[in-house]
């Protein structure tokens, strides 16, 4: 089966972090949101910069708890490995993203957030699934950011 970009949705980090850790108030919330987009049948995608950002985050102290033990951490990036497609960071991304830094004001950790959007073209990707938003508001005429919540505070 060939999926069509509106099939394909990318998910952010904090995603992960939320329907990984049971103590983090969204837990539930980022739980059901993967489910019920693989329930319709969405190709649900990551990256490489998106599982290292992900092992940073649960690897130091967060306010929800300490830092989980390395060897979990490692078997849930695999667990993700084979449950999302994996974007690579390639030629393409890098050409993507250095086209949107001289399009869009960007510097310093919004970088981050550029190099995800330039990933997610370079795979033809145009749906973001975040709880940031407002990170990728910028980027709002070439993807669509499919927020956790309807509200954010």
């Amino acid at each position: 089966m060939v999926m069509m970009a509106g099939n394909r949705v990318f998910v952010d980090t904090n995603i992960l972090v939320y329907a990984s850790i049971p103590e983090t108030p969204l837990h539930s919330v980022a739980l059901n949101a993967i489910q019920t987009l693989e329930q319709n049948e969405k190709e649900l995608w990551v990256s490489r910069q998106i599982l290292r950002e992900y092992l940073a985050t649960l690897t130091r102290p967060q306010a929800f708890g300490s830092p989980i033990p390395i060897v979990l951490v490692v078997e849930e990036v695999r667990q993700f490995e084979s449950r999302f497609r994996v974007a690579e960071d390639n030629a393409q991304a890098t050409a993507n993203l250095l086209a949107l830094m001289q399009q869009i004001s960007v510097g310093g950790k919004e970088v981050h957030d550029a190099n995800i959007v330039a990933t997610m073209q370079a795979y033809g990707i145009d749906q973001l699934l975040t709880h940031n938003t407002i990170d990728f508001a910028r980027f709002a005429t070439l993807i669509t950011a499919l927020p956790l919540v309807n509200a954010q505070v």
